[in-house]
Order: C-alpha cells, then sequence, then structure tokens
C-alpha cells in the first residue's frame, strides 16, 4: 500500500509541475541555471569515464581473440556496439542518477525543512513548477547531448588504447566502427537517455519535495533517491529494449 500511494503522490507531482509553469522570464533563468548545472558540471566525469571504458572494452576484446577465424576489426565493431547501445545511455544514467539525483534530492529536501517551499505556495507560487519543471526540462535538454558526447569519447576511447598499446593498428580499429553501422542504435539510445533523464530529475525531486524532519532525513532521503531512480532506469532499459530493438 505504501508503494501504491508514494506512486500517486508522485504522480500528482509532475501534474502540478507541468499544469501550471511559472512566469516565462523566471522559468527561462531558471533553465539556464539548471543546464549549467546539471549539464556543464557533469561534462568532466562523463569524458572521463567514457574514455577509459571505451578504452577497457577494446583492450579486453582485443586481448581475447584468440581464434584466427575472427578477424581484429571484430574489436572496433564491438567496441562501438557496446558504447553506443548500453553504455552511453544506461552506465551513464546510472552515474548520473548518483551525481544529479543526490544533488536534487538535497536541495530540494533542504528548501522543504528549511520551509523555503512552504513560503513560496504562500506567495501564490506553484512551487512544484517554480522547481522541478525547470530541472525536468533542463535534463532532457542535456543528458541526450550529454550522451552523445560519451558515445564518441568512449569509440575513440578504444581507438587510442588499441593503438598506443599495440594491439591493434588503426585502419583496422576504423574499420571495425564502420561495419554494419545502423542509425537507428542512435535513436534507441536517445529514446532511452530522455526517459532515464525523467527518471532521474523526476525521482529525486518527489524524494526532495515530501522528506520530513531535518538534515540527516535530507541525507537518508539523497540516498534513496538515487536506489529508487537507478533501480527505475534498469527496469525502464529492460523495457525499452524488449520494446524497441525485439
Amino acid at each position: 500500500m505504501n508503494y501504491l500511494e508514494n506512486f500517486g503522490q508522485y504522480c500528482l507531482l509532475m501534474f502540478r509541475a507541468f499544469r501550471q509553469p511559472g512566469r516565462n522570464r523566471f522559468f527561462r533563468e531558471q533553465l539556464v541555471r539548471e543546464i549549467d548545472s546539471l549539464g556543464v558540471g557533469s561534462v568532466g566525469i562523463i569524458a572521463i569515464i567514457s574514455l577509459f571504458m571505451g578504452a577497457v572494452i577494446a583492450i579486453q576484446m582485443a586481448a581475447n581473440i584468440e581464434s584466427p577465424l575472427i578477424p581484429m576489426y571484430t574489436v572496433g565493431y564491438a567496441t562501438r556496439e557496446s558504447v553506443i547501445l548500453e553504455f552511453s545511455s544506461t552506465v551513464i544514467a546510472l552515474i548520473l542518477a548518483g551525481k544529479v539525483g543526490s544533488n536534487i534530492a538535497s536541495e530540494i529536501g533542504t528548501m522543504r525543512v528549511s520551509e523555503q517551499i512552504d513560503a513560496l505556495e504562500i506567495m501564490g507560487v506553484n512551487s512544484a513548477g517554480y522547481l522541478i519543471l525547470p530541472k525536468i526540462t533542463a535534463a532532457l535538454l542535456i543528458i541526450p547531448i550529454l550522451t552523445l558526447m560519451s558515445m564518441f569519447l568512449g569509440v575513440w576511447g578504444g581507438f587510442f588504447a588499441c593503438t598506443l598499446t599495440g594491439l591493434l593498428d588503426s585502419p583496422t580499429y576504423i574499420q571495425g566502427i564502420t561495419l554494419d553501422f545502423r542509425p537507428y542504435h542512435l535513436v534507441y539510445s536517445l529514446i532511452k537517455s530522455l526517459v532515464f533523464a525523467f527518471i532521474i530529475t523526476s525521482v529525486a525531486s518527489f524524494r526532495g519535495y515530501y522528506v520530513r524532519g531535518g538534515s540527516r532525513e535530507v541525507g537518508q532521503t539523497s540516498t534513496r533517491a538515487v536506489v529508487n531512480a537507478s533501480i527505475s532506469i534498469l527496469l525502464w532499459n529492460l523495457i525499452l529494449t524488449r520494446l524497441l530493438l525485439l
């Protein structure tokens, strides 16, 4: 029953957030701040993780190909498919759930326990629309861009790892990453990134918005928001893969 109650509160909060957005000027200002906070602030960690994960995938593939019947350009092909289909959408979303989700839950939760949200309501401001909608919109705009950046860096991380270590020459790797490329796989990954962006921001906002207590409860809520968002991402990853690929 508690799960049904939480889901009902979540749906009502999202309805409030989208039903009555704030004034255009305030919304634009908030949106720019959220894009900088949620997106630009995550570029560094996404770039580092993507480069190293692409490199690891390529090295592991190259080191484990023992049969002469398997061409070496398979390394580039497998790296590209792994990065595009799963890593740059799902794994990056899980990382952002920890970084971005905890920040959102802490920020809104602190505003709740310090009664700033109550003050907004007293002034007649739709607090859900004012606080949550810019975060969701910013995530929907910036996370697909981060996903594309992760794809590019992951593939080239594998390239640099293979060529610098001498496991594979560059023409062979490039042959692999261009082999049988399907643009639909990019579309599939970007659709997942949009769904995951909404999950990360909406779940974290919901947890922060309804927190009760003090600073200890805010910390616990941040952890709970990350766990809930991560589980939801994995569930929807399975659902979207079944719907869009099979």
